[in-house]
């Protein structure tokens, strides 16, 4: 068998075993690119009252503001999956372990934005963790791996009768040349 045809064959049967993880990864990767564009995948930034500001309020302050929100799920601090100070929009998210999201004013503690937020969810699902954390090193990580190979390959493959075309054409010139 010469290398053409294993490559080809190589090339087949590996777009088939990585064709459902590939579809999840791109259309998780998809909606991920347009997280800022669309609401409904993660809330929009909201500029608190005073920018550029180091924040007035403690996070003590932060945390009584989003328990008086019963949807967003915080009642304590084991509940916050993360904070997001931004000084320069005058405001900290208060991202909750359910996925809720709370913007806060750094100024006043006025809430700006109460808002349930997909992005994370949709990162997992896209890097394989959402289903099982073996899922992501043994089947997410391989097919990133031989997406790579088949780019390789479908190079090669895509170049290969451009190099023969022109290997023809350099042996039909020697030919006219004598």
């Amino acid at each position: 068998m010469n290398l053409k045809r294993l490559l080809r064959q190589i090339h087949y049967w590996m777009s088939l075993a990585i064709f459902l993880p590939c579809g999840i990864i791109f259309m998780a990767g998809i909606f991920l690119m347009l997280k800022k564009e669309i609401s409904w995948i993660q809330p929009p930034t909201v500029r608190g009252t005073i920018v550029q500001h180091m924040p007035d309020i403690s996070y003590a302050q932060m945390l009584r503001v989003a328990q008086r929100h019963p949807e967003v799920g915080i009642s304590n601090w084991s509940d916050i999956k993360k904070i997001d100070v931004r000084p320069d929009k005058g405001m900290a998210k208060l991202i909750s372990k359910t996925g809720w999201e709370l913007q806060i004013d750094t100024a006043n503690a006025e809430v700006l934005s109460v808002a349930y937020r997909r992005s994370d969810m949709i990162e997992s699902i896209h890097d394989g963790s959402f289903f099982t954390g073996w899922m992501k090193l043994y089947i997410f990580l391989p097919t990133g791996i031989v997406l790579i190979f088949m780019w390789g390959t479908g190079i090669y493959l895509f170049l290969l009768p451009q190099l023969a075309k022109r290997k023809k054409s350099k042996k039909k010139k020697a030919k006219q040349k004598l």
